[in-house]
This record gives structure tokens, C-alpha cells and sequence, in this order.
């Protein structure tokens, strides 16, 4: 491809913290210059994660954002048109997944650099979207699953119970299907329409968090739960306790204060049940375990709606109100 040094590209951006689907701006910007250890992708899927608009909401302030305008979005998958100097693995024409970090420019464009370290390829079996949708979700589940619960997704290990709270949405899709093939009982919770969904997903009982039962968290079969991946929020430490085994956790995906506080708490009294808040760290080697898994069919995505990148507002404005039945995508 003809260098696209000097050329540009549709983006979306915003200028300030605050102002969530509103505050986002349509511009014309520069194309980026990989640097000699980034690729240079032409983006054909872009996914959204809470994160995104939480930053832009100023909830890492004074840290991020560190520039202003920002492109927002972290996830992105397309088609490598241009290499730095030092990047080994790949090359023009290869189809890859990125993971932008959050402190770098965002995805939401025509292209977008991306570490050649933070990157992986992409097979033919796995669409752009399937791709753009893993990093900050799926790996956040596989983590949560594999680091925490301490799960064997050959399913070798010890069946253990698990909990997935918010199983219909982009973390809870996968930490359902991952805690399957971890050998798992999964008991989830997510919203009645979406029962028979998430029980397609591999869940054994699911309830509707509506119901008392369902905001006790009670297993249906009177199991104790040796780890809850937490997707949501306003459930409190003394609604988990007595659902948990001896030792249970739970792994807390969307910590707030008063998890800090029950942890350090949990912590200081030797506590055999803990709460655990976990902030993934995306790693390549993560990544790639995900999109293997999907091409050998092991692990699907859950799209809950496809925006142009000229409707990019109405995309982010769907996230924010909190209700998507899976993941968010955005098309150049």
C-alpha cells in the first residue's frame, strides 16, 4: 500500500471529561505514524467496553485522559497496512485483534496504531467483529476464571460452582462459556429476557435478578459457590457471604470503594472468604488463547448491535444505558 504519511482519516473524539454521547465529535485527523515497534491497522471492527465512557466520564482524572482531543476505544480488529522498523511478526495484509492501551490513542477510526507486543493474528475462521470483541471482555473473564478461580479450561481440574453475575453482558457471555469449559456448575443471573440466552451459553440454572431469589443469589440446586465473577454493581458483601463455600471469592470486576474496603477488611481478619477486585491486564498470550478458542468453535460472541462509525454516538449511548445483551460494535 501507498504510505498513508500526511493523508487522513475519519475519527471520533472528544474534548472534555464529561458529556457522554453527546460529547463525542466527528473530525478529520491525521492517519498515525506507526513507531518502529507498532502496526499501522486499517480498522474493520471496533468494540466498546464501560471502560471507555468511564474515562471519558473523568473517573481516572487526574491520570487519563492525558490529552485532549482523545479517540476513545481500546478493542479493534482489521487489516495491518504498514509496519514499524523493529516488528517481526507481522506484515502488510495480516489480519489481526489489537488492544490499544488506555493511555495511547483509542480505535474509534479509519486506523489506529497498535504495539506489535499487544497484537495477534487473526485467522480466516474469526470475523473482525468476533475479534474486536475479546480483549478487554474476554480476557477480563479469562483471568478472572483462569488467575483467580484457579479453573483448567481443559477441564481437568476439580469441578468447582461459579457464579456469574450479569451473564448476558460483554464480560458475562464469556466467563460463562470459559467457566464450561473450566469444568465448571455455572448458576447465572442477568435479566429475564435474557434466560434461555445465557442457558445457551452453557449456564446449568439461571436466575432472573429480579426475582427475591435471584437478588438472594441462591443456587436453585443449594449449592455454596467457590467464586463469583462479578459483572455488575450494588450487590453488597453480605448478600455474597452466605452463598459462598469455605474459601469462596469473589472476584469483583467493577470495584467501587466500599470493595477496597470489604477486601482489605477480608484481608486484616484472615478471612477464608475474600473479596478479590480485579483490573485485567491484557496480554497477548490471553488473547490468543481467546481466538483460538473461537476458531475451533469453543467460545462465541454475543453481539448485541452493529453502528457505523458515522452513528458512533448512538453506539456509545446504548453502552451507557447499561442494558446490551452482549457486545457493542462500531464499523468503519
Amino acid at each position: 500500500m501507498a504510505s498513508t504519511s500526511g493523508k487522513l482519516m475519519r475519527a471520533v473524539q472528544y474534548a472534555s471529561c464529561g458529556g457522554g454521547a453527546a460529547g463525542l465529535k466527528h473530525a478529520e485527523v491525521p492517519i498515525p505514524t506507526p513507531a518502529k515497534d507498532e502496526v499501522l491497522i486499517k480498522l474493520e471492527a471496533i468494540s466498546i467496553n464501560p471502560v471507555n465512557w468511564k474515562v471519558q466520564k473523568g473517573i481516572m482524572r487526574p491520570v487519563l485522559p492525558r490529552k485532549f482531543p482523545r479517540i476513545p476505544c481500546t478493542d479493534v480488529a482489521g487489516e495491518i497496512v504498514e509496519v514499524g522498523s523493529a516488528v517481526k511478526k507481522f506484515k502488510a495484509g495480516d489480519k489481526v485483534v489489537g488492544y490499544l492501551a488506555l493511555s495511547s490513542e483509542g480505535g474509534m477510526a479509519e486506523y489506529a496504531a497498535a504495539k506489535e507486543s499487544s497484537t495477534v493474528a487473526r485467522p480466516a475462521e474469526v470475523s473482525a467483529a468476533e475479534g474486536a470483541a475479546l480483549p478487554v471482555a474476554g480476557v477480563t473473564a479469562y483471568q478472572a476464571l483462569t488467575q483467580v478461580a484457579g479453573l483448567k479450561l481443559d477441564g481437568t481440574g476439580p469441578q468447582r460452582n461459579i457464579l456469574v453475575t450479569a451473564a448476558s453482558g460483554g464480560v458475562g457471555q464469556y466467563a460463562v462459556q470459559l467457566a464450561k469449559l473450566g469444568n465448571a456448575h455455572v448458576t447465572a443471573t442477568c435479566g429475564a429476557r435474557n434466560i434461555e440466552l445465557v442457558k445457551s451459553l452453557g449456564a446449568d440454572e439461571v436466575l432472573d435478578y429480579k426475582t427475591p431469589e435471584g437478588a438472594a443469589l441462591k443456587s436453585p440446586s443449594g449449592k455454596k459457590y467457590d467464586a463469583v465473577v462479578h459483572c455488575t454493581t450494588g450487590i453488597s458483601w453480605s448478600t455474597f457471604e452466605p452463598n459462598l463455600s469455605g474459601s469462596g471469592k469473589v472476584i469483583d470486576l467493577t470495584p467501587g470503594p466500599s470493595a477496597f474496603m470489604t477486601f482489605a477488611l477480608k484481608k486484616l481478619t484472615f478471612s477464608k472468604k475474600q473479596l478479590l477486585p480485579l483490573l485485567a491486564d491484557v496480554k497477548a498470550a490471553d488473547l490468543e488463547c481467546l481466538v483460538e478458542l473461537v476458531k475451533e468453535k469453543k467460545l462465541k460472541t454475543v453481539i448485541d448491535s452493529t453502528y457505523p462509525l458515522s452513528k458512533a454516538e448512538d453506539a456509545w449511548a446504548k453502552s451507557i444505558e447499561g442494558h446490551a445483551t452482549g457486545k457493542i460494535i462500531v464499523e468503519p
